[in-house]
């Protein structure tokens, strides 16, 4: 998802390193902390690929800055990633984020409208933290409150989400 991240923030503006790291951070939050020594090389590979391009432009205060730009090929790379997710970048919540983040990238409303499906599909099957069994645990029938909090605030979660999809697939037309 990293490489995701990158390349959809540098489609919406140029950046350098920092500022680069700034916004994924905020996108992916506490849960996926970027480190530098994970970022940094994710960088080089993608300029290696020819998906983007660093330039150095004088720092305002400091030593100059190498800002970070998209290429044809790597907004390119950023559509065909985006057309053709992964199922655990469907299935987990924190990497379906970043592909939401930056769906309206691809322009076609049918293939954007093709992902919300496949995300509305995992979410329409019976799913559960717990089980009894094969069988998926409903809240009302935990008496931990504890286990019961996180199935009530998964549910709602749920819900929100699927009215959210139900309406943005019709504006698609999808």
């Amino acid at each position: 998802m990293l490489e995701l991240a990158i390349l959809g923030f540098l489609y919406d503006a140029p950046l350098h390193g920092y500022e680069l790291r700034k916004r994924i951070t905020a996108l992916t939050g506490h849960v996926r902390p970027v480190a530098e020594s994970t970022l940094y090389p994710t960088i080089k590979r993608l300029e290696k690929s020819g998906f983007l391009v660093r330039t150095t432009e004088p720092g305002a205060v400091a030593a100059p800055r190498h800002v970070l730009s998209l290429t044809a090929e790597g907004g390119s790379e950023l559509r065909r990633q985006l057309a053709e997710p992964a199922q655990r970048d469907i299935t987990d919540e924190n990497r379906w984020f970043t592909v939401l983040a930056f769906l309206r990238h691809l322009d076609d409303a049918a293939a954007q409208a093709a992902v919300l499906r496949r995300r509305l599909a995992f979410l329409e099957e019976p799913a559960s933290f717990f089980y009894e069994g094969d069988r998926p645990l409903r809240a009302e029938e935990l008496e931990d409150p504890f286990r019961r909090g996180v199935l009530t605030i998964a549910r709602a979660t749920s819900r929100a989400e699927l009215t959210w999809l139900r309406d943005t697939l019709a504006s698609l037309g999808g």
